[in-house]
């Protein structure tokens, strides 16, 4: 998808260019997500964008859209409502407890109020990863 000025021309740009991460940024997350994958074998899922009310039920919605649920974590940032919702699914949660997730998230918000977003995601993706361990077979 590209994007489109104010006139609604399309301008080229990839819409995800107009986001709050910068290239450098966006590879750092990508690396992070890919290791996260691979080291646990569940998958892991970022979503950045304005959650709607109730904040805690949209984040469950956009988890139970993803390709196995069951096996999948979503950390979902509102940057712009100051909002923060981790979630597992049923086999994820087995190895990711709602504590261990707590803290991460509190780690990730800490690293947001000092203004770093795709640091605070990393560092958070780390210690989900840490937690959950290496996958089994």
């Amino acid at each position: 998808m590209t994007a489109g000025d104010q006139d609604g021309r399309l301008t080229g740009r990839p819409e995800v260019l107009d986001g709050p991460f910068n290239t450098r940024q966006l590879l750092r997350l990508d690396e992070a997500l890919r290791l996260a994958d691979r080291g646990t074998g569940l998958t892991f899922s970022i979503y950045v964008g304005d959650l709607d009310e109730p904040v805690r039920g949209h984040a469950e919605k956009l988890h139970g859209q993803l390709a196995d649920p069951d096996r999948s974590v979503l950390v979902a940032v509102s940057p712009n409502q100051r909002m923060l919702e981790v979630i597992t699914g049923s086999e994820a949660r087995k190895r990711i407890p709602d504590r261990a997730a707590k803290l991460a998230a509190l780690s990730m918000a800490a690293a947001f109020g000092g203004g770093d977003l795709a640091g605070g995601l990393v560092a958070g993706l780390a210690q989900l990863t840490d937690q959950a361990g290496k996958a089994t077979t």
